[in-house]
Formats: structure tokens, C-alpha cells, sequence
């Protein structure tokens, strides 16, 4: 899984010109057909995504270009699950969300139990990130939080709001910047990778 950004002619044109590589071995990512059609609940609707399938020139490996606003396994825009994180972490429940969010309320505590599940490992990983591309990580890395969830979106967007400022991004959602860093992988099973001891 490759992210990419949202403009779909974009990544076409950056396909053609041979500017995306792989993540296995760097080779060159050419066209190689379509994933199938989905439709995603975003915040004033749904958006349709046929996810853009590519080969690897020099490894043969295959890889999907997930759009930045998508996440691995979920029929909600990141977005949309990263306001619910952020309502959690004021202390609203799984039901007060899903009313605020217009979501089904059984969605919603899905993706706060998945998210609570792996919150260590999530802050563990953001904080890292933000470290390796602030100038004074003492100056951006964020407090202790009230609870590991807290924490772990305290690092997502610490990390974002160093990306925004470092990089051309100034007007990039938050959690879209999120999800480009993991692959779209948030919620997936798996992600992050626990390191063995």
C-alpha cells in the first residue's frame, strides 16, 4: 500500500512520468490496472474511490495508491474517525460521537476500541516521526496526557503540525498528514508492527 494524494489526475500524471517508487526496493511504479470502486463516508457525503493498482518495474512487486483522505479496511475518510478520536479524548462516549458524527454508534466504538488497543505503539511511533523532523524536538513534543489515547493523539498531531511547517503542506488536514505516514493503516490490523524483544 503506497499513499498518494487525493487529486486522482495528479497521481496519473505523476505514474506516467515515473516519479512514485516503490517502498520494497525503489524501483520505478507504472500502471497496472484498478482496485474496485468504494464509496467512503466523508463529512458532507460520500466520496467514490477506485483505488489506482501499480507494478514495480525492477521488483515485480504490485501496489495499491491509497488517496491520503482514505483508511485500510474503513467506509469512513480519515477525517471523519480522527474527529471522533479527538471528541474521545475530550471525554465523549462512543454513542455522543456517533449522534455528533452521524455514524452508526457500533462504528464508532470500533474504531475507539482499535484505536485504544494500539495507543502505546501509535504514540511510540508519531513521536518518533515528529522527532526526526522537528529542529528543537523539546519545543514540539507534546505533554503527558491524561490517558494513553490522549497521548496518542497529542503525538498524531504534533507530528502533523511539524509537517505542516516544514514541509509545503501548510494547509494539509491533520489527519490526512496521519494517515500518509502510516499507509493508510490507523485502524488495520497489524499497524503498528510490534517489534520483537
Amino acid at each position: 500500500m503506497v499513499t498518494v494524494e487525493a487529486d486522482a489526475a495528479a497521481v496519473e500524471r505523476r505514474l506516467a512520468a515515473g516519479e512514485l517508487t516503490c517502498p520494497k526496493c525503489g524501483g520505478v511504479l507504472r500502471g497496472w490496472g484498478w482496485g474496485r470502486c468504494r464509496r467512503l463516508r466523508g463529512p458532507a457525503g460520500s466520496v467514490e474511490v477506485r483505488p489506482r493498482r501499480t507494478r514495480c518495474m525492477t521488483c515485480s512487486v504490485t501496489h495499491v495508491l491509497l488517496p491520503a483522505f482514505a483508511l485500510v479496511r474503513r467506509a469512513d475518510v480519515v477525517e471523519v474517525v480522527g474527529a471522533g478520536l479527538e471528541l474521545a479524548v475530550c471525554g465523549w462516549g462512543h454513542r455522543r460521537i456517533a449522534e455528533c458524527l452521524r455514524r452508526p454508534a457500533s462504528t464508532v466504538r470500533g474504531w475507539l476500541r482499535c484505536f485504544s488497543r494500539r495507543a502505546v505503539p501509535v504514540a511510540a511511533v508519531f513521536t518518533s516521526l515528529l522527532v526526526a523532523l522537528a529542529d528543537d524536538p523539546s519545543v514540539v513534543l507534546p505533554a503527558p496526557a491524561a490517558s494513553a489515547v490522549a497521548d496518542a493523539v497529542a503525538a498524531v498531531v504534533g507530528y502533523a503540525t511539524v509537517t505542516r511547517s516544514r514541509f509545503a503542506v501548510a494547509t494539509a488536514p491533520i489527519w490526512r498528514i496521519a494517515a500518509a505516514a502510516c499507509h493508510g493503516r490507523l485502524l488495520a490490523p497489524g499497524w503498528p508492527p510490534t517489534r520483537n524483544r
